[in-house]
């Protein structure tokens, strides 16, 4: 009998989590800031995958940023890497040239043909960088919901 009322309770429960999802109101904009190279999983996505935005996960105790097959959607895609030169880390530095560096990347592969999407860079953080990343990952998404597949061009 106790397995009954335990099972029952399984509907109640799972309503009520509902209650605590609030949905993005209006498009999204994601900086520099959004994800790090500290962020737990980010280093397992590579050139041309899809990741989900960070959620918190129970298991790991933090947020955490998952690979998603393209084909399923996602939130976000990889598109490339560039590499920041050796030196002392600078934040401000280092910002401009991922802007710069993943803007002119975005612009080789979609120029003005793809206005529902925009881009950010994945930076390398103090930490990170004192062990020596200097890569910039570039990610693409769409600020009004999730991609439907891969938004890369095909190859030509």
């Amino acid at each position: 009998m106790a397995a009954i009322r335990h099972w029952g309770l399984l509907p109640a429960v799972a309503a009520l989590g509902t209650l605590f999802v609030v949905p993005p109101v209006g498009p999204v904009t994601k900086s520099e800031a959004f994800i790090t190279a500290e962020t737990t999983g980010i280093l397992l996505i590579e050139g041309g995958e899809c990741f989900g935005d960070p959620a918190y996960s129970p298991g790991a105790g933090e947020k955490i940023v998952l690979y998603t097959p393209c084909a399923r959607g996602a939130d976000n895609q990889s598109y490339g890497f560039i590499h920041a030169a050796d030196g002392p880390y600078d934040r401000a530095a280092l910002s401009a040239f991922a802007w710069r560096g993943c803007g002119e990347r975005y612009a080789e592969l979609w120029g003005a043909s793809r206005p529902d999407l925009r881009h950010y860079p994945i930076m390398p953080t103090a930490e990170t960088w004192a062990d020596g990343d200097r890569d910039v990952m570039c990610a693409v998404y769409r600020p009004a919901g999730r991609l439907t597949g891969s938004a890369l061009p095909p190859a030509p």
